[in-house]
Formats: C-alpha cells, sequence, structure tokens
C-alpha cells in the first residue's frame, strides 16, 4: 500500500510541474471543496491498483514449489507443470494490465 501512495505523490508532482491541475468554476471552493480534491486517484483507482497486485501475487504464489519428494528422483511433472509454465504467467501479466489500466482510468 505504501508504493502506491509514492506513486499517487509522484505523479501528483509530475502533474504539478506540467500545469495539469483542475480548475474550479466555483470562486468559493473551500465550502465545495471534497478531502481527496488533491488527489489524482480515486477510490476506483486504489481498487483496480489493489485487484491488480493482488493477481501479482496470486501468480506468483502459483508458480511456487517444486520440491522434489526425494533428492534422488527427477520428476519433470512437478516443475514443468501446466500451472507453474503457462498459468502463473498469463494470471501475472493479467494483473499488470489490470495496474496500468488503474493508472488511466478516471476518477
Amino acid at each position: 500500500m505504501l508504493y502506491i501512495c509514492i506513486i499517487n505523490q509522484i505523479i501528483h508532482i509530475m502533474a504539478n510541474e506540467l500545469k495539469y491541475t483542475k480548475r474550479s468554476d466555483n470562486s468559493d471552493s473551500s465550502s465545495t471543496a471534497n478531502a481527496d480534491d488533491g488527489l489524482l486517484f480515486g477510490k476506483k483507482n486504489y481498487l483496480f491498483i489493489i485487484g491488480g497486485t493482488s493477481l501479482i501475487f496470486l501468480g506468483l504464489l502459483l508458480m511456487s514449489g517444486g520440491k522434489m519428494p526425494s533428492p534422488d528422483v527427477w520428476d519433470e511433472s512437478i516443475i514443468y507443470s501446466f500451472r507453474r509454465i503457462t498459468l502463473a504467467p498469463i494470471v501475472i501479466i493479467i494483473g499488470l494490465v489490470v495496474n496500468i489500466y488503474a493508472i488511466f482510468v478516471k476518477k
């Protein structure tokens, strides 16, 4: 969760340097200001980021393991299983795509 806050602050600083800030049409902005007006990401973005990150961790968990039952026997079906070679990388890539989508989706 910490890296999400750090990324949000970096993007906020970059947006301020490039003058991409929100403009308020109302002159009395103090009465209508929300608590999250200064943030570039909304609740929807953070939910997508959490979902994408959890998919990445799920893919890493699917890829882990592979201990041989006996040190004298080599079993390729344990190491080169469908779960580790195909399913886990697909889940990780889907998690990365969800995180990229979370950055570009509007509040």
